[in-house]
């Protein structure tokens, strides 16, 4: 991740403050100072989303700049600045509510992926605080995006199973946590069968594993959650192999486990009055002699016999054995992070993630907590209708559900259901976890989906009274 300026967030009441450039959102029937009416007409700004136009003063200097907000203002849209103004010190002109989600969006649109190529467009654009804004936290969670969409940028011959156990380990080591990690044929000794099925076609040192981090565990009194993701570093649809155009960003699916890495680490940052437990099921999918089979039936961690229909249907059977590991922990609350389904994306595009659970308090706090950091989560059914189409007449369910059904998405998670603790409530995110689309502040690739709003409910939940 580009570093650009060290310091981007500068405090409200620092000397330098006082000369920040205005920067004022305005929709179709806002008011424009006299001043700037004429400029701003001759550049063609009508308030429309994303329209920046810079205002200069009299000595050539910017005087102000007005920023489209549409008939509806979205904070968000503060994501673009970064990449859109130039140099200097801005001022962000919002209500309170709004201007602590805008400062936060700003942050996010610094993010720019760099391993490979130096940015271009770097430059180096500051933000003054708004009062009461904290910094700090903002840079936390702004930091735990960047990771979980680094990891998704980079190749899957630079993010493999090891990597991301690297990764884990560092987040491990930094907050004191314990970590293991069960690789290769360990796997079936230790009871994971199904991640050993799909994973054990890969080279051996891409070798499959299981990476299960645990933080607080002595503190009986305090709540357990458990954060599920799954990590496919590359999936070539196996021997059902995916079509070209489809394999072409499944560096990606590995998504769920940087989610969940990112937010586990979020958890850890904070102090949350929790026990917590990440498990990350780490795989490639990859076509060998030794690939599993279409018609092959697993085991699987927690007893259940699985018929393999298609063996691109491979995320859910990589997390039915970490939900599995993950109900031995009896946990309170489980997230579940997985780039599972292209149906999820039919149903509703790639930038609004559907969530499933069937407990109505934890899908009212976290919607809530989407809308409120606008990180937007749509709940859908877990609809009971549907779970005959992954029965099987050979293994107690099937990997691929029956072309009756339809609902992809849905049968996917009434799938990862079978598997899911029971003790207490659980939510899957279907997530895209990728930008399809190049705009300023979204650029092409990786994106965080989910994590904020996960992480705004935890804290809801969970912070230090």
């Amino acid at each position: 991740m580009s570093a650009l300026s060290p310091d981007p967030i500068v405090a409200h009441d620092s000397p330098e403050a006082a000369a920040a450039i205005p920067v004022r959102f305005v929709g179709p029937e806002g008011a424009v100072a006299e001043t700037a009416r004429v400029w701003a007409e001759r550049m063609g700004f009508k308030g429309k989303p994303g329209q920046i136009v810079v205002v200069p003063a009299a000595d050539g200097s910017i005087d102000h700049v007005l920023v489209g907000a549409g008939m509806t203002f979205d904070p968000m849209s503060a994501r673009a600045l970064s990449a859109r103004l130039p140099s200097g010190l801005y001022r962000l002109e919002a209500e309170p509510e709004d201007a602590g989600v805008a400062a936060l969006a700003f942050l996010l649109g610094r993010y720019g992926f760099d391993r490979y190529k130096p940015r271009a467009d770097a430059s180096d654009v500051r933000l003054v605080a708004p009062e009461g804004f904290d910094a700090a936290e903002a840079s936390r969670i702004a930091s735990a995006c960047a990771l979980a969409r680094e990891m998704v940028d980079t190749p899957a011959a630079d993010m493999g199973p090891l990597q991301m156990e690297t990764i884990a380990r560092e987040i491990a080591e930094a907050h004191g946590a314990s970590i293991s990690v069960t690789t290769g044929d360990d796997l079936l000794e230790q009871n994971y069968p199904a991640i050993h099925a799909v994973g054990r076609a890969a080279a051996p040192h891409r070798e499959p594993r299981i990476i299960e981090i645990g933080w607080n565990l002595d503190r009986a009194d305090r709540p357990l959650i458990a954060l599920v993701g799954k990590g496919v570093a590359f999936d070539s649809g196996g021997l059902d192999i995916k079509p070209a155009a489809g394999m072409r960003n499944m560096k990606k699916d590995m998504g769920g486990a940087a989610h969940a890495l990112a937010l586990g680490r979020l958890v850890m940052q904070a102090g949350l009055d929790v026990r917590l437990v990440i498990l990350v099921a780490a795989v490639e999918n990859a076509i060998s002699a030794d690939a599993f089979r279409p018609g092959d039936i697993l085991s699987s961690r927690k007893g259940l016999t699985i018929e393999i229909g298609n063996t691109d249907a491979e995320g859910r059977l990589i997390l039915a054995d970490a939900l599995a590991r993950a109900s031995e922990h009896s946990p309170d609350l489980t997230l579940d992070f997985a780039t599972l389904t292209g149906a999820a994306r039919i149903a509703l595009g790639p930038e609004l993630p559907p969530l499933y659970t069937d407990d109505d308090a934890l899908a009212a706090d976290l919607l809530a907590a989407a809308d409120a950091v606008r990180d937007p989560l749509w709940r859908m059914p877990l609809w009971p209708g549907y779970r005959a189409a992954i029965d099987s007449d050979l293994a107690d369910v099937r990997n691929d559900s029956a072309g009756w059904a339809q609902g992809g998405s849905i049968t996917a998670a009434l799938f990862l259901q079978k598997f899911a603790p029971t003790t207490g409530a659980w939510a899957h995110m279907d997530i895209f976890a990728w930008n399809p689309r190049n705009r300023p502040g979204w650029p092409e690739g990786g994106e965080a989906q989910g994590l904020r709003a996960a992480y705004a409910m935890l804290k809801g939940r969970y912070a230090k009274s």
